[in-house]
């Protein structure tokens, strides 16, 4: 294998405003060879979320920048080809963040083992995997939502958003979701049992928002930031709990985010507002993946994917985040499997 060449994909500028297909570059080059205690990995799904958009900057944050002429990182579900490590063998499904690359080689202690039987393997990208996981500790352990209680969520749509408005179901909440069209609201209310949805691109969305909360706003989960959180923070009740999750319509903003000044709302509604990573609950996820399997096995969860076929259309599929043309997790599929017995 190693006289075979596989591609991966550099960011080739820092983009300014909205990332185009210029900013990528495929680069051709030698499939590694795994040493001791390595495993080579075919990749079979990439993940592309919009917090890669931030690290396209250079400048200081929760986790450094990607470097130019690098290739990208991002969550990555592969299948191991060869391995020099007693922990996994040919035709495991492992997933770890590893290279935008056709073939990685990886340290085998820092891959995860995927099981098959549990779910199908793309979950474990999504309501298994990063965006699930996020919305089950920025929900639950951030502003848990109380039986009764008015939940709003922004990009409800998402992949985090999809799944923070099924938790608020569980746990006895009203839930009202933010989106983007027409068929995105009767999604939500329909197929995920959102109680209300509001779409934010119609004239009268400020309107519609406040019919849909005839009791305020307990817990705003905020997903996108900007003019739709300024609409919701006018809404919320005494100690209201704002979880902030993304901030999407300012990622590719080249003057920087502007808007009301918020504190006083705060004081006289005695709310809280909090911001988080993932990474803030490294210690805690293997809780967060077990609840969450439960559910998905029990049929209190429903998520779905918009999968774009090929290794070629990762910088499409990246972009296609900032116009939503996704419906729940984006992935791109790269290669079926070789030698797993799924």
């Amino acid at each position: 294998m190693t006289t075979k060449q596989h591609k991966e994909i550099h960011l080739a500028n820092r983009p300014e405003g909205m990332p185009t297909n210029d900013d990528f570059n495929f680069v051709e080059k030698e499939i590694p060879t795994p040493a001791e205690n390595e495993v080579l990995l075919k990749t079979l799904y990439l993940s592309v979320d919009p917090y890669m958009r931030g690290r396209m900057r250079d400048v200081k944050s929760y986790i450094p920048p990607f470097e130019l002429n690098q290739a990208l990182v991002g969550g990555v579900l592969a299948e191991v080809v060869e391995s020099n490590s007693d922990l996994f063998e040919k035709g495991d499904i492992v997933s770890s963040n590893l290279s935008w690359s056709e073939y990685n080689v990886a340290d085998a202690a820092k891959l995860q083992k995927v099981d098959p039987t549990a779910a199908p393997i793309t979950a474990h990208l999504s309501v298994l995997g990063l965006t699930g996981l996020t919305a089950y500790f920025g929900l639950l352990d951030i502003a848990k939502p109380q039986a009764g209680e008015t939940i709003v969520v922004s990009g409800a749509a998402g992949a985090v958003g999809s799944i923070v408005g099924q938790l608020a179901k569980i746990k006895g909440a009203r839930v009202v979701g933010i989106a983007g069209s027409d068929e995105k609201i009767d999604y939500l209310i329909n197929e995920l049992g959102f109680d209300a949805a509001v779409n934010y691109k119609k004239d009268s969305f400020k309107e519609d928002l406040i019919a849909a909360l005839p009791n305020g706003v307990d817990v705003y989960f905020d997903n996108v930031g900007g003019d739709i959180s300024d609409a919701v923070m006018k809404e919320l009740n005494k100690h209201a709990r704002v979880t902030v999750c993304g901030a999407i319509s300012s990622y590719n903003s080249v003057d920087g985010d502007i808007g009301p000044r918020i504190q006083g709302q705060f004081i006289k509604t005695s709310a809280m507002m909090k911001g988080f990573t993932l990474g803030d609950y490294a210690k805690d996820l293997p809780t967060g993946v077990a609840a969450l399997t439960q559910w998905l096995q029990e049929g209190k969860l429903k998520y779905d994917e918009t999968i774009v076929e090929g290794f070629e259309n990762t910088p499409e599929a990246f972009l296609g985040l900032f116009k939503g043309t996704n419906l729940g997790k984006q992935l791109v599929k790269v290669a079926d499997p070789a030698f797993a017995k799924l």
